[in-house]
């Protein structure tokens, strides 16, 4: 008689995995940088999320790219609110400041 393979499990997301697989890499940096791209253009919405980009996760900062001065300053502006959304949905992950620059970004 023929042996019936084991049933395979269900398939899982694996975006939701790759935060905790970053971790046990030693790569926690990368897995909070991780999950604040996953919240990023929640946070500051559909206006302003064209023109920003996320340079890097220095410590607790988060290093954040405007395509001009105006979004830089606009941004700066909203620092606080944005703070307090990523906190609101990360916890202790949440990034404690911004640091704001004009570069590249994304052009729509």
């Amino acid at each position: 008689m023929r042996r019936r393979p084991a049933p395979r499990p269900e398939p899982r997301r694996l975006a939701g995995g790759i935060p905790r697989v970053l971790q046990e890499l030693g790569l926690g940096g990368a897995a909070e940088a991780l999950r604040i791209q996953e919240v990023w253009s929640e946070v500051v919405g559909s206006q302003l999320a064209p023109h920003v980009e996320l340079a890097g996760l220095r410590g607790r900062v988060l290093e954040v790219e405007a395509d001009s001065s105006v979004w830089a300053q606009h941004l700066q502006l909203r620092q606080e609110p944005i703070l307090a959304a990523l906190r609101e949905r990360l916890g202790e992950a949440a990034p404690a400041s911004l640091r704001v620059r004009v570069g590249q970004g994304r052009v729509s």
